[in-house]
């Protein structure tokens, strides 16, 4: 899927429910897609990776454990300091945390890139580590700060979380499952992102959409992580630039679909990650061109 069918799909949503006044079908839509789909998706995703091949570029891991203490850390003192609405506060961590490493990051990679390996590493990786921050987050505050064992049970009720520890268990111990099986559970998965993306389009409501939000998201999400891999990382060019798209990515489907499961300001994402999305593609655009 492409940039331009990615923001086709968004618009087709928005029409849509414009179209059918109804809540109802996208909320059905929605359900069947993150809870279903999406759970094929990442599962067939992560137990069909080789530890010992993600091993061989170290750095690349580096910087994923580096981004996200560096994006969730700073994004966490911001809201706990200047942030009052206590929703806005996890959202805000969530989408300052969870970037869009496949869907926008590899065609952006490709501008710069022929061999998109390291870049793969960078998001297969960053999927492994961020999916049960964020959801635990979400599941955390979202219930009033229960326990530590409450959101841990809260945050695996979210199926995509369970498959992704699930098959993560399944790489570590050596345990490989039929190609076949994995080959299909992704193509069936695979559906899941347009899904996702018709049911966005339909909560687009620019009377939700604010500037300041917009500014943190863009601060935490794409500027700071930005900077600090221009400023710290020297290597090859293969590696840098794979690190550089992936690491300054704007917001996942997957960290609104957690806000959506949660009830954590879901519109106000959708809104912000749609326009840093855009804002995104002209940057490396534009980076490309001078690179």
């Amino acid at each position: 899927m492409n940039i331009y069918e990615m923001l086709a799909l968004i618009a087709i949503g928005f029409i849509l429910r414009r179209i059918i006044k109804s809540e109802k079908p996208f909320a059905h839509l929605n359900k069947f897609a993150s809870r279903g789909l999406l759970t094929l998706y990442v599962f067939s995703n992560v137990a069909s990776k080789d530890l010992a091949y993600l091993m061989e570029i170290k750095i690349v891991f580096l910087y994923v454990f580096l981004i996200v203490a560096l994006s969730l850390g700073t994004s966490f003192l911001y809201a706990r300091l200047f942030v009052k609405d206590k929703k806005w506060q996890r959202a805000l961590m969530i989408l300052s945390t969870y970037p869009n490493t496949v869907a926008v990051g590899f065609p952006i990679a490709s501008l710069f890139l022929d061999d998109l390996t390291p870049a793969i590493i960078y998001a297969s990786t960053n999927t492994l580590i961020v999916l049960p921050i964020a959801t635990f987050v979400a599941a955390h505050y979202s219930s009033g700060k229960a326990s530590l064992g409450e959101s841990i049970l809260r945050a695996l009720s979210f199926p995509p979380t369970s498959a992704n520890i699930l098959a993560l268990t399944l790489v570590l111990l050596g345990i490989e499952l039929p190609s076949q099986l994995l080959g299909g559970m992704n193509k069936i998965g695979w559906w899941s992102i347009p899904a996702i993306l018709i049911y966005f389009g339909s909560l687009i409501n620019l009377q939700k959409f604010e500037w300041r939000k917009l500014l943190e998201v863009g601060a935490f999400r794409i500027a700071i992580p930005f900077a600090f891999v221009v400023l710290t990382l020297k290597t090859s060019p293969k590696i840098f630039y794979a690190v550089l798209v992936e690491a300054s990515m704007p917001p996942a489907i997957m960290a609104n679909a957690i806000l959506a499961h949660y009830r954590l300001r879901e519109e106000e994402g959708i809104g912000v990650t749609i326009v840093l999305t855009i804002m995104a593609l002209v940057l490396f655009f534009v980076l490309r061109i001078f690179a």
